[in-house]
């Protein structure tokens, strides 16, 4: 992976807690469109989520991207598992694909 001391504190956070999205802004601020998009998304689904705000840390920022290898934020992990960003979760709202993961991984959904 890579030397960003960020990316122990980004293990942590996926291991621990059932549903993550690291964003830009809070859930209660999303500070870009994509990030709001995913935030109205779970809580349509009434899911609880841990979201973690990229822009107060550059190491977080870059070791997210380094983490899953995936250039853009949000990110969505599910029980340690990533799900995607901003478009694939929509698609999968969409589709019903998203609350059948989330009810896999007994993660309680509206």
């Amino acid at each position: 992976m890579s030397d960003n001391p960020a990316i122990a504190q980004i293990k942590d956070d996926v291991t621990s807690n059932d549903v993550v999205l690291f964003m830009k802004g809070t859930p209660m601020f999303p500070q870009c469109g994509f990030s709001a998009a995913v935030v109205q998304i779970l809580s349509q689904l009434e899911v609880k989520f841990k979201g973690v705000n990229v822009l107060e840390d550059d190491n977080l920022r870059q070791g997210i991207k380094d983490f899953t290898q995936w250039p853009t934020v949000p990110q969505l992990y599910v029980k340690g598992e990533f799900v995607g960003g901003s478009d694939i979760i929509r698609e999968m709202a969409e589709s019903g694909e998203l609350e059948t993961l989330l009810k896999e991984k007994d993660v309680a959904v509206a």
